[in-house]
């Protein structure tokens, strides 16, 4: 449950509710299922959703190498997997991973992932693609163009891979892409090649953590270009110190811009400091404070967010 006090509103929603189902079938064959709830009330005329964020079967080829095949999770940033909120510092997501990758981000489609040397892994997954429009204010906006497998056009489906490193321990190195042929599946005036690729570092020393990511677009045509979105890019670094179990402090630097690719100065800049209370290892309480500056004045904001999550 979030609260945002901020110049732009002043609000208390329950942003997310999600129920995990799994199954074993036999050793090797699993289930993997999710089914969110966001902003508490969804139907015709209301805030919320009910989405079915992932949904797939896992079937161990070896006992290294595994298959999915269903609606998934892609392997992209840091949060995209992973985003339960006793994981992350801050009541909301960071806009980098929000606005350029954009979290959370699912598709269908089929994968492979496993180890390929200690510490060592890796992910492929040929999927769904985006959809993006190609007019309005939300033009080649990637964040827009998520189908959500929902009847989703699969004119130009799209591929994900990654190459992952876990093997000192407190630390992950990754870098991931994906390219898509058309992210307007073949609905715009031309072909939109998109590729994306995004590397990050995930440091946990002690009570000294650190994250760090960059995540970058390059999106092809007269179309995107004319707008500046042919580049879309953008990156954060976030240190943070664990006192003891239960409290840890963090802030954050953001800058991203989703019209890198005109002369103009588009690029959003933000910086979120705060804290983390855990009342047991999977339940918190969140309080900081963001400040947000934009290209012009009008797209400023700045205020307080608190929050509540758990899982288990």
């Amino acid at each position: 449950m979030h609260w945002n006090s901020l110049q732009s509103k002043d609000e208390i929603d329950f942003h997310r509710f999600v129920l995990f189902l799994g199954h074993e079938f036999d050793a090797r064959t699993r289930l993997f299922a999710e089914l969110e709830l966001e902003h508490a009330l969804a139907g015709e005329g209301k805030e919320g959703e009910l989405e079915l964020e992932q949904a797939y079967i896992e079937r161990d080829l070896t006992d290294n190498q595994h298959a999915q095949v269903g609606l998934f999770l892609l392997p992209l940033g840091i949060l995209n997997e992973h985003h339960e909120p006793d994981t992350f510092y801050g009541v909301e997501r960071n806009p980098v991973e929000t606005n350029i990758i954009p979290t959370t981000w699912w598709e269908g489609g089929i994968g492979l992932h496993g180890d390929i040397a200690p510490g060592w892994a890796y992910n492929v997954a040929a999927h769904s693609g985006l959809n993006v429009p190609t007019t309005g204010s939300s033009a080649f906006l990637t964040r827009s163009g998520r189908q959500k497998v929902s009847e989703a056009v699969a004119e130009d489906p799209a591929m994900t891979a990654r190459i992952r490193y876990q093997g000192i321990p407190g630390l992950e190195l990754a870098l991931s892409g994906q390219y898509q042929d058309d992210l307007t599946q073949g609905l715009g005036q031309e072909r939109a090649r998109a590729f994306l690729w995004e590397t990050h570092a995930v440091l946990q020393r002690g009570p000294f953590g650190l994250r760090a990511l960059y995540s970058g677009w390059d999106i092809g045509g007269d179309q995107a270009q004319a707008l500046g979105r042919d580049e879309q890019n953008g990156w954060y670094v976030e240190p943070s110190w664990r006192f003891n179990d239960r409290w840890g402090v963090f802030a954050r630097y953001n800058r991203w811009d989703t019209a890198a690719g005109d002369s103009a100065d588009s690029a959003f800049k933000q910086v979120d400091v705060g804290f983390n209370y855990w009342l047991s290892e999977q339940v918190v309480l969140k309080l900081d404070y963001m400040d947000k500056n934009g290209p012009t004045s009008d797209l400023d904001d700045r205020g307080v967010n608190a929050g509540v999550g758990f899982s288990f």
